[in-house]
């Protein structure tokens, strides 16, 4: 499924993620930061999609450091367990 856009949502401190199909996802931006092994004190600069395929984001930081993100990461990844 393609994205259809993204963009980093500061006060959220998350990254909202819209597919062609028309849902969105709200992805926290500790989860990227892990996944992508980011520094704790790295700051989204740019949130570029995927062009060609747009199967997937680069978020660029502050710090010189990328995190590439596939669509399954948003889509297919279980939530976290609320406790």
């Amino acid at each position: 499924m393609a994205i259809a856009h993204v963009r980093y949502l500061a006060w959220e401190d998350a990254f909202d993620v819209e597919f062609d199909d028309g849902l969105s996802f709200l992805e926290p931006h500790d989860a990227v930061r892990q996944a992508c092994h980011i520094s704790a004190r790295a700051v989204p600069v740019t949130v570029v999609p995927e062009p060609e395929t747009r199967l997937g984001f680069e978020v660029r930081y502050d710090t010189g450091e990328l995190a590439e993100i596939s669509w399954a990461f948003v889509r297919e990844l279980p939530p976290a367990a609320q406790v």
